[in-house]
């Protein structure tokens, strides 16, 4: 389970002075549900989900992911969760087999543990043609997988994927959102962050709306529908941004 409350994360510039990258976000995720962040760029929805890996301290507020305080406990939350950045960063002459292997390692996993969740992630991902080339031989698709592969090597029981379809084309895209889904389907927590408006109605069970670092909305695709009169979310979107913060 993953639970923010009033999440908030402030920075400061010497020219804009604070910036409130995150601001009182307070939301919750349960096993087999995917829930969607929605929010256009720079509407604070990487910070917040650093904020759940543990990869930036809270300036106020709390959170607690896998029953564990991403302050009190990080070194036990990274344990449980698979943090999917928007950059894939790869080791370029290192094969995708030997990245995967290499965070593996990292993640206390036994050499026979590894082969076996590689097989596994290699079918999942269609990873079968490039699994035994370097990564710096890749197409942007194959860095993803490649990317998604060595997040999710431990099997973490809570994922977080920052915008993964992001300058992907439309079938490694499609065959990512279905691997997403499938996590779902297996009882995984999930976290998806987009600014894709179809993805979100396809894909999540739970869609919250940030904006300028405040949760704006929150619902079911049912619900936001009904709550403002729209059936396109694009316009729920839209109508959202203008509008006043979840109480």
């Amino acid at each position: 389970m993953i639970e923010a409350r009033q999440l908030t994360k402030t920075f400061r510039d010497k020219k804009r002075g604070e910036i409130h990258a995150a601001e009182d976000v307070t939301f919750r995720v349960v096993p087999g549900q995917i829930y969607g962040l929605l929010g256009a760029n720079g509407a604070g929805k990487t910070t917040t989900l650093r904020l759940l890996a543990t990869l930036l301290r809270p300036t106020r507020g709390s959170a607690t992911v896998a029953g564990f305080d991403v302050v009190e406990h990080p070194e036990k939350v990274r344990a449980h969760v698979g943090f999917l950045a928007a950059s894939t960063a790869l080791y370029g002459r290192l094969t995708a087999r030997e990245m995967i292997a290499y965070f593996g390692s990292l993640n206390g996993m036994s050499p026979a543990a590894i082969r076996a969740r590689t097989e596994v992630l290699s079918a999942q991902l269609d990873m079968g043609e490039f699994l035994d080339r370097r990564c710096d031989k890749f197409s942007t698709g194959m860095k993803q997988k490649t990317s998604i592969a060595r997040t999710l090597v431990h099997d973490p029981a809570v994922m977080i994927f920052d915008e993964p379809t992001l300058g992907l084309d439309v079938m490694t895209a499609r065959s990512i959102v279905r691997f997403v889904r499938e996590c779902r389907d297996r009882g995984k927590t999930v976290i998806y962050s987009t600014h894709v408006m179809s993805e979100v109605e396809k894909l999540c069970d739970t869609i919250g709306i940030i904006h300028q670092g405040r949760l704006l909305a929150e619902g079911t695709l049912a619900e936001l529908r009904a709550r403002h009169g729209e059936t396109d979310m694009e316009e729920i979107f839209v109508k959202v941004v203008g509008g006043d913060p979840v109480r």
